[in-house]
């Protein structure tokens, strides 16, 4: 069971850094605003990835629907098949640090998902089920406190979840980037319907200061169509233009991802 007991422990750490950094009023722990959990795992080839495929399907779905996660998202890199790098990513969605804690917990022991997952949970230190796992620890925006299921037409295989990265070179200019989009981007996505999923304040992650969104699209032409609406938009052109949001990003960082067959999302 390391897999699961070095997640609460890890997460036990990120707590204690999160108020020592942060230092923030308990109205910032509010069940208002979600936190989100992104695990991703890294794979070398299909055998791991079908592995991966059966341990969340079978095993670790079922026990996180248990334990009261009615909606958890799994998503694969665009193009797994010949991605160099690929990767299965896993998001969760939390009222609180403290419900975090206490789910990971509560999955560490549960019998069925031992059971059902045992070649994952007990895969040979020679015969691993990944080759690597991230974990980032994100809480929602204030303008978006609550992630929201896409609501779209058509096959599921077909949709694009894009996942969007934005990295600042100091935390005031990261701060500034969040300010951006809860007073302005955010407005702009909703209005053209790119079917935004949720927004992220990376508080817990190897590229911090840094924010990440996901937004939702039928397919890859409607992607590209509303992107290209997003960019001709003339609130974003304008607000694009002011000097009070220049240089608040240094590197962005897209990542197309297809949902799995089994993901709630």
């Amino acid at each position: 069971m390391v897999f699961f007991r070095s997640t609460a422990l890890r997460f036990s750490g990120l707590i204690l850094l999160f108020f020592t950094v942060y230092n923030s009023s308990a109205s910032a722990f509010s069940a208002k605003r979600q936190f989100y959990q992104l695990q991703i795992f890294h794979v070398k080839d299909q055998v791991q990835e079908k592995e991966m495929d059966q341990f969340l399907a079978d095993a670790y779905l079922p026990a996180a629907h248990r334990a009261g996660l009615s909606q958890v998202g799994v998503f694969k890199t665009f193009g797994i098949d010949t991605a160099t790098v690929k990767k299965i990513y896993v998001l969760t969605a939390f009222n609180s640090l403290d419900e975090l804690l206490k789910t990971n917990k509560r999955l560490e022991s549960d019998r069925e998902l031992i059971e059902k997952g045992s070649s994952f949970v007990n895969a040979a230190y020679n015969k691993p089920a990944f080759i690597r796992k991230e974990v980032i620890l994100m809480e929602a925006f204030s303008g978006m406190p609550i992630w929201k299921k896409p609501e779209l037409n058509g096959p599921k295989a077909n949709r694009i979840y894009e996942l969007r990265n934005y990295e600042s070179n100091s935390d005031k200019l990261y701060r500034n980037k969040v300010q951006m989009f809860d007073k302005e981007e955010m407005e702009i996505f909703e209005r053209i319907d790119s079917h935004p999923m949720f927004y992220g304040e990376v508080i817990a992650g190897s590229r911090m200061p840094n924010l990440m969104y996901m937004t939702v699209y039928a397919d890859r032409a409607s992607r590209d169509e509303h992107w290209k609406t997003f960019s001709g938009d003339p609130k974003w052109k304008q607000v694009s233009a002011l000097p009070e949001y220049k240089n608040n990003v240094a590197v962005v960082d897209i990542t197309f991802l297809s949902p799995a067959a089994y993901s709630d999302l």
